[in-house]
């Protein structure tokens, strides 16, 4: 050190250099008395360089010199400031840093200021990294989003619209939980003689849901269109799903073939939720499925799969899935079956265009928030 050292900073030097930090001591003028080893290593300067000069002619950045000033003031203030800073280096690439400032008095009655400066190039790289990796997945989420936007305006337009066929008229309604679901409603004709009617829900929710089902929807309308009987189309959707590969997945549907005039219906169901037939007034008469789950069994499909049904004027057909029945309410009660039959006696009261909406509307008063499950629903009436 120089001779100018003051005697109270000799004493203190062998401390200051045991830091892991760098040490700047500047005087009431701010001219710099003393920079520690770890100092000279952050800035790549020689102690010669540094020492003796005052202090804002090693800054030349205008937002150094503005966090500079506001250190200053701060410190004159309240006798200490901190901030995160940038050292000059003689590299020209400037050192982010957490600078420490505090005024005190040395024994000669004059006041210094003692500022610390800890290296934070690595937690800015990390930063740096992150803000970089964040953009990424950002722009990948967007395009995810872009995605999934599309895939439900397709899915959306796979809903069968209302209509009047023959001696009969059929309502729909389908929402899914999430963006897309994997819930599905079809009303085809299959033939001038004859429609066909069938809800149909995957298992679970989401992307993978969703292109099981309209990987079955397109398989279901193959067969519909084929005019296959309603057992073998089970028995073929049940192989079907059991020769995709890979993990096991499940699926259950109701379905319903009409002659035109409305007086006959054919229907089969694996292991889906009651159809519901009912004439206004009077209590619905249940349609229970006679095949199991499919997707898992080779025998899922028995004997007497499809349960012939004799229908006359004002009848109503109700098919719908589980995202209906499996409403829960604030006490945790479930809607289940006996709920969704009162549900449907109340409503076959009501004129056939407002009993869909009527039906919505008691499962959204007994469900505790939002739907949590995809809810298709389709209605029929005999004319």
């Amino acid at each position: 050190m120089t001779n100018e050292q003051p005697e109270w900073l000799e004493q203190m030097e062998g401390i200051l250099e045991t830091l892991n930090e760098g040490v700047l001591i500047i005087t009431g003028d701010e001219q710099i008395l003393f920079v520690n080893s770890v100092f000279l290593e952050m800035t790549g300067m020689t102690r010669d360089e540094i020492v003796g000069i005052q202090i804002g002619k090693l800054y030349h950045r205008p937002e150094d010199c503005a966090i500079l000033h506001r250190l200053r003031d701060r410190t004159r203030r309240t006798g200490r400031s901190r901030d995160e800073f940038h050292l000059p280096t003689k590299s020209g690439q400037p050192l982010p840093v957490v600078v420490s400032v505090r005024a005190v008095e040395n024994r000669s009655g004059h006041r210094v200021g003692i500022a610390t400066f800890t290296d934070i190039s690595e937690q800015k790289a990390v930063e740096a990294r992150l803000r970089e990796a964040n953009v990424k997945l950002e722009k990948h989420q967007d395009e995810i989003e872009q995605d999934l936007m599309l895939a439900a305006r397709v899915q959306q337009s796979l809903t069968p619209d209302s209509l009047v066929w023959g001696g009969v008229r059929v309502d729909t309604f389908y929402h899914p939980a999430h963006t897309i679901g994997g819930d599905f409603g079809l009303v085809s004709p299959l033939d001038e003689q004859h429609l066909n009617l069938m809800v149909c829900d995957v298992s679970g929710h989401g992307i993978g849901s969703a292109l099981l089902a309209n990987r079955i929807y397109t398989e279901t309308a193959t067969q519909l269109r084929s005019g296959a009987p309603l057992g073998d189309m089970l028995r073929h959707l049940n192989r079907f799903a059991m020769n995709l590969g890979g993990p096991v997945f499940l699926f259950t549907l109701a379905l319903a073939r009409l002659d035109r005039d409305g007086r006959r219906m054919l229907f089969a169901g694996a292991g889906h939720p009651p159809a519901m037939v009912v004439q206004p007034g009077d209590e619905p008469r249940m349609l229970e499925s006679r095949s199991m789950v499919l997707g898992a069994m080779s025998d899922a499909v028995g004997q007497g799969d499809t349960l012939e049904v004799s229908l006359k004027p004002h009848d109503r057909l109700v098919l719908y899935t589980d995202g209906i029945t499996e409403a829960f309410n604030t006490q945790r009660q479930m809607l289940g079956i006996d709920g969704m039959r009162r549900i449907v006696a109340e409503t076959a009261r009501l004129p056939f265009p407002e009993m869909k909406g009527g039906i919505l509307d008691r499962v959204a008063a007994w469900r505790d928030g939002l739907p949590t499950d995809d809810v298709s629903l389709v209605l029929l009436e005999v004319l």
